[in-house]
């Protein structure tokens, strides 16, 4: 990793930088790495504007942001440590999500071989109520489904009503 030169990053930075280390991130979990990837990449897109907008400022002088860069040369570092920082937390972040996936992919499989099914409704299997071959599923109508119907009936309704009164 990238080291960060003494005086260029906050103690709060550092500490930040510090929590990217392979081993602190080999303890944390998917949704702990979620949050950590979540401060490295608010970090990142901070000073990444602030260098922008510096180096912007001297777009005028000197023609261009790339040889503005010479004169704010901390803001493009602080900006380039915390880009690798969410470049590591995100390689680590799905390198465990793809983990999750492989496990709960596995687990599925295991189910439907053993004939339990996982579906939406928890049942397991065609003796549980579910669906066996042969047989067509039935219609299940949601309370906005329900809701739809009643009122187009009701302006069906109130346009024969309407008609009769004629």
């Amino acid at each position: 990793m990238m080291e960060a030169p003494t005086g260029i990053l906050k103690d709060d930075e550092l500490d930040l930088i510090r929590e990217v280390e392979a081993e602190r991130m080999e303890l944390l979990d998917e949704d702990e790495l979620l949050a950590l990837h979540k401060r490295v990449r608010r970090a990142r897109k901070k000073h990444t504007k602030n260098y922008r907008r510096l180096a912007a400022a001297g777009v005028v002088e000197e023609g261009a942001r790339g040889t503005a860069r010479p004169r704010h040369g901390k803001a493009a570092q602080r900006a380039e440590i915390f880009e690798e920082a969410l470049s590591r937390v995100s390689n680590r972040l799905a390198a465990v999500a793809q983990e999750t996936y492989e496990a709960l992919k596995a687990e599925r499989l295991e189910r439907a071989a053993a004939g339990k099914s996982s579906g939406p409704h928890g049942s397991t299997g065609p003796a549980a109520g579910g669906v066996g071959p042969g047989r067509a599923a039935e219609h299940q109508t949601s309370p906005g489904t329900k809701k739809k119907q009643a009122s187009s009936q009701a302006a069906g309704a109130k346009r024969q009503a309407k008609r009769d009164s004629k």
